[in-house]
C-alpha cells in the first residue's frame, strides 16, 4: 500500500529504468509479496507527474512489474506544510489544494491511482476529497493536523483511511487534543495504518493503538524506501539523500524526522508476533486480509 522503493531501487526518481524496477519487483516477489501500491511522494509538481507516468509506462513493458504493481499511491503534494506534520516532504513543493493539479496527477496515473494521501484541514469544503470519492479512489488523511470537526466533515465527504498514524506529526504534541487521539476516537469510521518497525512507533504504543482501534480497523504498512530488502548504506528518496545504518533507521543527515522505513513485510510480521504477541490469524488480518478487503485485490 505504501512502497516508495525496494531492494536498493527508488521509485521516486526521474530516470527510473525498467531493469531496476524489475529488480525491485523481483526482490519483492522473492520476499513473498503478492502486490504493492507504488508510492510517489511530494516533489516538484511536474516531476511528480513525470514519475507517475514513468511508472505507468514501465509497468506495461514487463509482466512481473505489471503483476507486482497493483496500483499507485500518491502521497502529497496537498499536505500540511508545518514542520513536524510535513515530515520529509519538502516544504517548497507542498501545494494548496488545486483540483486541476489533482486531475493532472490522476490523468498521469492512467486509472492506476488507488490512494491519495492529503491533509483534510487544507481541503476547504472537501473539494478534493469529494472528487476523489466520486472517482472511486481511497482518500487517506496523512501529514496533517485537522481538528475533530474537520475530520468528521472529511469522513462525511469520503475520507476512509489514515496514513501511518503516529508519524507525520511533531515529536511533541498536546497531551490530550492531538491528531493521534482524534483519529483513534473515530476508529469506527477510518481504517488506520501503522508502521511496525519499532522505530516509527515503540512496540508498546503500537500494541495500545491497535487494541484500542480494533484489529478489524487497522492495517500494517511499511512505508518502505529503497533500503528495504537491501543492506545498510546511502540511498535516495526522491531528491532526498538518506543514510541507513545497522540499526535500520532511515536518517536525513542533520534532521530529526524519519524519511520512510527500511523494513520489509516479513520483518513487520515477525515484530507483530515476537514483540507484541499477536497470533498468526491476527497478523494475517493486519497485513493481508484487511487491505485485501479494502482494495478488493
Amino acid at each position: 500500500m505504501q512502497v516508495n522503493g525496494y531492494g536498493g531501487v527508488d521509485f521516486n526518481q526521474n530516470n527510473l529504468k525498467l531493469k531496476y524496477l524489475r529488480r525491485a519487483c523481483s526482490k519483492l516477489k522473492e520476499d513473498h509479496v503478492e502486490g504493492i501500491f507504488a508510492t510517489i511522494i511530494t516533489t516538484n509538481f511536474q516531476d511528480m507527474v513525470s514519475r507517475i507516468k514513468k511508472l505507468v509506462d514501465l509497468r506495461k513493458e514487463d509482466a512481473l512489474v505489471y503483476d507486482m504493481i497493483k496500483g499507485i499511491h500518491i502521497e502529497g503534494p496537498f499536505l500540511n506544510n508545518s514542520n513536524g506534520y510535513r515530515g520529509a516532504h519538502p516544504k517548497e513543493h507542498i501545494l494548496k489544494p488545486d483540483i486541476d493539479k489533482l486531475k493532472e496527477l490522476l490523468e498521469a496515473a492512467d486509472g492506476l491511482t488507488r490512494i491519495v494521501t492529503l491533509a483534510p484541514e487544507i481541503d476547504k469544503n472537501n473539494v478534493l476529497t469529494k472528487y476523489l470519492f466520486s472517482q472511486g479512489i481511497t482518500i487517506s488523511a496523512g501529514h496533517c493536523n485537522p481538528n475533530l470537526e474537520e475530520l468528521r466533515s472529511a469522513i462525511d465527504a469520503g475520507l476512509s483511511m489514515f496514513t501511518h498514524l503516529g508519524n507525520g506529526c511533531p515529536q511533541e504534541l498536546a497531551r490530550h487534543d492531538n491528531i493521534i487521539q482524534r483519529v483513534l476516537s473515530l476508529k469506527d469510521a477510518l481504517i488506520i495504518c501503522f508502521i511496525a518497525d519499532g522505530i516509527h512507533i515503540p512496540f508498546y504504543a503500537l500494541k495500545n493503538y491497535i487494541q484500542l482501534a480494533g484489529i478489524e480497523n487497522c492495517i500494517i504498512t511499511t512505508d518502505a524506501m529503497a533500503a528495504a530488502g537491501a543492506k545498510p548504506g546511502k540511498y535516495s528518496l526522491s531528491n532526498i539523500e538518506l543514510e541507513v545504518g545497522l540499526d535500520r533507521i532511515v536518517r536525513e543527515p542533520g534532521k530529526t524526522n524519519f524519511a520512510g522505513s527500511a523494513i520489509d513485510m516479513k520483518s513487520s510480521e515477525l515484530n507483530l508476533k515476537k514483540k507484541i504477541g499477536f497470533n498468526d490469524e491476527e497478523i494475517h488480518q493486519l497485513t493481508y486480509l484487511n487491505p485485501s478487503i479494502l482494495f478488493k485485490v
